[in-house]
């Protein structure tokens, strides 16, 4: 299966598509009672209310998460195809998100989470450009404005703010309008929130959104192993795919190693971010997936033995639908 994934052939959005339904077979057999779609942070549903909630359809929220991870896959394999991340161009980093974003049942259903991640491939098509240009005031006003847009959604995106400032130090040189261009696109957006919530004397409420930003971070965790088997895999593949890394670092480009270790960043941060969200619930690592799927798809785009790769995504493949079924 990675075998025909390797190559750009169109045969694969057909084979993409099939296999991101597959991946999902579990909830559509096995349904879950009640779904409830928060499109929006509480601060923004002031500001646009979108009345979706309960009345949205339990299969029909299944039905457009799933064409949403398909439509999200074929533009994040494009991003790392355009950016010469992995040996050679095809379909792997297509197949490995399509992969992470079914790991776990609160993947497969529509979740805040699920909407940022196109902004989130977005965000990291344009911090991959920041090193070819010669300057990165503009870019670096749009993803600004990406993580304003991000944090309307869910607030634990903010946490990306740090992330523009990291990928300044890995590509470019000081320049103080460039830290700052970030800082203005973000503020830009919630500027105009400030206003409609002063017109509307509700400006203590704005205050608050920014109260989770002071939560502490939690010293334990209480966690069911079992729930998280699933993730035995994805490590041991993580593991090989930093060998495969550090084996190739210095023999490849500059640009792919300051890549990489942006994607790293993007990969924390995405982690750490759940504890501005007191009840944060297993969705919030959606948005580990764009970052970890190339790590992935770079350890299968450059693994020799096919007999071992194959077996080994096989495992998971299985190991998935097990414990969903589970």
């Amino acid at each position: 299966m990675i075998n025909q994934f390797k190559t750009l052939n169109p045969l694969n959005l057909l084979l993409l598509f099939a296999y991101t339904f597959f991946m999902r077979i579990v909830i559509f057999v096995r349904p879950p009672e009640h779904l409830n779609f928060e499109f929006l942070e509480s601060y923004t549903k002031f500001l646009i209310p979108i009345p979706i909630g309960d009345d949205f359809s339990i299969t029909l929220n299944i039905f457009i998460a799933a064409i949403l991870i398909y439509i999200q896959a074929i533009i994040f394999n494009r991003v790392v195809n355009n950016h010469g991340l992995l040996a050679k161009p095809g379909y792997l980093p297509a197949l490995l998100y399509i992969t992470g974003a079914s790991l776990f049942e609160p993947f497969l259903v529509l979740s805040p989470t699920l909407i940022c991640n196109f902004l989130l491939i977005l965000i990291m098509d344009k911090l991959l450009r920041i090193g070819k240009s010669q300057t990165a005031i503009m870019v670096m006003f749009d993803v600004g404005i990406f993580i304003a847009i991000g944090t309307l959604i869910y607030f634990p995106f903010v946490v990306m703010i740090l992330l523009i400032w990291l990928s300044l130090l890995l590509y470019r040189s000081f320049h103080w309008r460039e830290w700052v261009s970030g800082l203005v696109g973000f503020l830009t957006i919630f500027f105009f929130l400030a206003v409609f919530y002063y017109w509307n004397d509700n400006i203590g409420m704005f205050y608050k959104i920014w109260l989770p930003l002071k939560n502490k971070f939690p010293s334990t965790f209480k966690i069911q192993y079992d729930d998280y088997l699933v993730l035995v895999p994805v490590g041991i593949m993580m593991i090989l795919a930093i060998i495969q890394l550090r084996d190739n670092f210095f023999r490849s480009f500059i640009s792919t190693r300051k890549a990489f270790q942006m994607l790293f960043f993007m990969f924390i941060i995405a982690i750490l971010s759940f504890y501005t969200k007191p009840n944060f619930k297993l969705y919030h690592f959606l948005l580990c997936v764009p970052p970890g799927a190339v790590l992935l798809a770079y350890y299968f785009s450059n693994a020799t033995k096919r007999w071992f790769y194959e077996s080994l995504f096989l495992i998971l493949v299985l190991a998935i639908q097990f414990f969903l079924f589970v």
